[in-house]
């Protein structure tokens, strides 16, 4: 299953890149992390950044470890995480000019396993949810990097 959602962002490119890069401040940034605990930062660039990040789920703290997996800088980023029988896979995506930034949000569920596939079937119910979640972090970046 695959959600996405994108704003524009009256930015430069490279403020919307710095915001949505800077992973150790993304529970002061995004009202939905709670907590984010970096566990491996590598020596150079972000690839291999690895994390934990708490967030609020359904009223309960939920805290995964994801690490980023590819980067074209100022253009996008991929992360990884995986649980309970799934892979989730997501994407923030920068594209357009400065000052009309198009900012992509994608979230991607793959389940792994018979278990995890019979898991999934109600999900497809949850994507408005996740489309939500997705398009408030990506407002609230919008409204740090437009703030003057």
């Amino acid at each position: 299953m695959t959600v996405e959602a994108s704003i524009t962002v009256n930015a430069t490119k490279a403020a919307v890149w710095a915001a949505t890069t800077d992973i150790a401040r993304f529970a002061e940034l995004l009202s939905g992390v709670e907590k984010i605990e970096v566990v491996e930062k590598p020596a150079l660039g972000l690839v291999g950044l690895k994390w934990k990040e708490t967030r609020i789920l359904f009223g309960k703290p939920a805290t995964v470890e994801k690490w980023i997996t590819a980067v074209k800088e100022n253009e996008f980023y991929t992360t990884r995480a995986e649980q309970d029988g799934f892979v989730f896979i997501t994407t923030n995506r920068i594209s357009g000019s400065d000052g009309g930034v198009v900012l992509t949000g994608i979230h991607e569920t793959r389940p792994q396993g018979f278990t995890a596939k019979l898991k999934a079937l109600p999900m497809v119910l949850f994507k408005g949810v996740i489309r939500k979640a997705i398009l408030q972090d990506l407002n609230e970046v919008k409204k740090a990097v437009e703030r003057p």
